[in-house]
């Protein structure tokens, strides 16, 4: 079946132009996580930093909804925020390379995106919040990575290099595109598309209705999290830009996973079950390079979002879209 997407034509471009609808290459830019490793690192504790502000000023929403960031036309924001009557919002702008906090009485205070340890991130951050008459506490550790260092104390994490923060700014728009029409194509209970800062992921999650059983522990989460996370069957989609030594992927897994799931065939070809991480893998790179990567990757995201809803005997008929053809 053709994509509802237009597809953009595959000749490579050089140098990109991201304002060219119909480059390719540009639209999907390359990730190697070779070239932008250190950027990516310090970019996930940036984020953790003003996910956590979200954190103390929202509400508890299911799944941890309340905390997660959203790409924008410059960026990523976590949008609007209370504190008392005022309301407070944090933007992180990959064009001009800022970090803005507004607040709704007209108030703001800005610096540069630039190359910067944790600690001093963090300190501008807490400064520019304290200056705005919206101080925030917030338990300064992050989380779900390695080997943590509490923000205050972090002088190793310090690179920012513009141009990938860039690029990795247009996957998360293109993505949210295309997530955007299969998330369309379900009625049932269905998350925002949203990005996780713990693992620096980008997500969507359908529900088949069902409670599902206790989630099992995850490293870096408290089991409260993990399983509020997971407190009813899912089949969950998403982008992650990777790590050292693991270039970015498109994912998708089923909680819990049904019996006959991993074996079964889903497409493209490219996409594999991987074992160990307990989830269907889709190559970024394999998907940019595609004759047509918008198609491409919405045939990873429907056919194994089936094969949890066929293995896992969801109520199909009550949960997705019917398509009508409507004569005019």
């Amino acid at each position: 079946m053709p994509s509802p997407i237009s597809s953009p034509r595959t000749e490579p471009a050089l140098p990109l132009n991201p304002d060219d609808p119909n480059d390719t290459q540009a639209v999907w830019p390359a990730l190697p996580q070779a070239a932008w490793s250190d950027t990516c690192a310090t970019l996930q504790l940036w984020m953790q930093i003003v996910g956590k502000i979200r954190l103390a000023l929202t509400p508890a929403i299911n799944h941890s909804w309340n905390v997660t960031l959203y790409p924008t036309v410059r960026g990523l924001t976590t949008s609007t925020m209370a504190c008392g009557a005022r309301t407070l919002q944090i933007d992180f702008d990959f064009r001009e390379h800022l970090l803005r906090l507004e607040t709704s009485d007209g108030h703001n205070r800005s610096f540069a995106l630039e190359p910067m340890t944790v600690a001093v991130f963090y300190r501008k951050v807490m400064e520019a919040l304290e200056d705005l008459g919206t101080p925030v506490h917030l338990w300064p550790m992050p989380v779900e990575v390695a080997q943590p260092i509490p923000f205050e104390q972090d002088n190793l994490h310090a690179a920012y290099d513009r141009e990938y923060a860039q690029r990795f700014w247009r996957i998360l728009l293109q993505a949210t595109r295309v997530f955007t029409v299969f998330r369309a194509r379900f009625i049932g209970k269905v998350s925002p598309i949203h990005l996780f800062w713990g693992a620096l992921d980008l997500a969507c999650t359908r529900f088949s209705g069902r409670i599902a059983p206790e989630h099992p522990s995850v490293p870096g989460l408290t089991d409260r999290v993990t399983r509020d996370a997971y407190s009813h069957e899912v089949s969950s989609c998403g982008f992650w830009p990777g790590a050292p030594g693991i270039e970015p992927f498109f994912y998708s897994y089923a909680y819990p996973e049904p019996p006959g799931y991993r074996e079964c065939s889903v497409a493209p070809a490219q996409a594999t079950f991987d074992s160990l991480m307990g989830e269907f893998v889709l190559p970024y790179e394999t998907m940019r390079l595609s004759a047509d990567p918008d198609s491409t990757l919405l045939q990873f995201l429907r056919s194994t979002y089936e094969a949890a809803a066929i293995c896992g005997n969801w109520d199909r008929a009550a949960l997705e879209v019917v398509t009508k053809t409507i004569a005019l």
